[in-house]
């Protein structure tokens, strides 16, 4: 691990903004294509005015969800944007908490639902257009700037992505990163992550003709100005001159507690050994699991999910030190200081 392994305490030193007064608003739109057959259903999160409806959002019978106003009127200054990605088998609603820290602090938040990737469309055949992820973060940041309406004005020249396994994956080929899938399934001979040998193999990119090429392209967008990879996975598959040529700032967060055979120093370690260690920061929260980044478990949840799919009630442990909340919290104050820092942001926005 580089010089700039950091703990916690630091990183949330750099947070200096002051969460805003009023609401967080809420939308969720669906973004066609003429070009496409990928519709995207796209949450926004949003800083807002006290004229909308607050009710419960992303809750179910195993997870909390939040009180937000949905459709209240966008607060009118400039926003810096997140788009946010989820892991994989995940939903926009894994990163609510996340989302709804960011907007108070006045980021306006894009996360859509990957199809193939998400648990409401698990099409092979959108699965496997793996290289399509970055791209539906780049439509969601389309889409927020060409319409105020939707959230508000957006300042350009501050716009980052954070994700989430898969989705750590993802915003890490938006900041540029290319991937090798020679190189993955070389390692994958030495079982080193056999967790995410196992992702790529159900993805069915080997099998489906053209994916690995597209895969291995070019997938930045040049107006994401910093990443945020929360235990990231296939990590091990982006080339070390890629990753040592990546141009904006990462901040690289593993989980220390070691679920199954995920192991954060295999895969953000991985990454973090080889990025430009001038811009990049590396941090390993010793007491979260790899599924301490989901949202909060309601209790008798653990054996409700399991009971329905053996095995996943696993989505609800964490480490044996602070519960999940406190967990969130801590983690969305080194994001947010992150950001405000790389983007140069000055608290509160106005």
């Amino acid at each position: 691990m580089h010089k700039y392994a950091l703990c916690l305490a630091v990183l949330t030193c750099f947070a200096a903004s002051t969460a805003l007064a009023g609401p967080v608003g809420f939308k969720q739109t669906t973004l066609a294509d003429a070009s496409s057959d990928r519709p995207l259903d796209v949450a926004i999160l949003y800083p807002a005015a006290n004229d909308g409806k607050t009710e419960i959002v992303g809750e179910t019978p195993a997870w909390t969800g939040l009180a937000l106003a949905r459709d209240a009127t966008p607060l009118p200054w400039q926003h810096p944007l997140v788009v946010v990605s989820h892991g994989y088998g995940g939903t926009w609603r894994n990163q609510l908490w996340l989302a709804d820290q960011l907007a108070r602090r006045g980021y306006v938040v894009a996360a859509p639902n990957h199809p193939g990737t998400t648990a409401f469309d698990r099409s092979p055949r959108q699965a496997a257009r793996l290289s399509e992820r970055p791209r539906d973060l780049s439509r969601a940041i389309d889409a927020v700037m060409a319409d105020p309406a939707i959230a508000g004005s957006i300042d350009a020249s501050r716009i980052a992505a954070v994700g989430h396994s898969l989705g750590g994956w993802t915003v890490m080929a938006i900041a540029g990163a290319r991937f090798d899938e020679g190189q993955l399934l070389e390692d994958c001979k030495s079982k080193a992550s056999p967790i995410a040998c196992k992702v790529y193999d159900e993805l069915g990119i080997e099998q489906t003709t053209g994916a690995a090429a597209q895969l291995g392209m070019d997938l930045a967008d040049r107006r994401v100005k910093a990443v945020v990879s929360l235990d990231l996975g296939l990590a091990r598959g982006f080339t070390s001159a890629s990753l040592a040529t990546v141009q904006i700032p990462v901040l690289v967060v593993g989980a220390g507690v070691e679920v199954g055979a995920r192991s954060a120093k295999l895969e953000s370690g991985y990454l973090a050994d080889r990025l430009p260690q001038s811009t990049s920061r590396y941090l390993e929260i010793a007491d979260a699991a790899h599924f301490s980044f989901l949202q909060i478990c309601k209790p008798g949840a653990r054996a409700l999910i399991e009971a329905e799919t053996p095995g996943d009630g696993v989505v609800c442990d964490d480490g044996d030190g602070r519960d999940r909340a406190t967990i969130h919290r801590d983690t969305a104050k080194a994001i947010a200081g992150f950001l405000d820092t790389t983007l140069n942001i000055q608290q509160p926005l106005r």
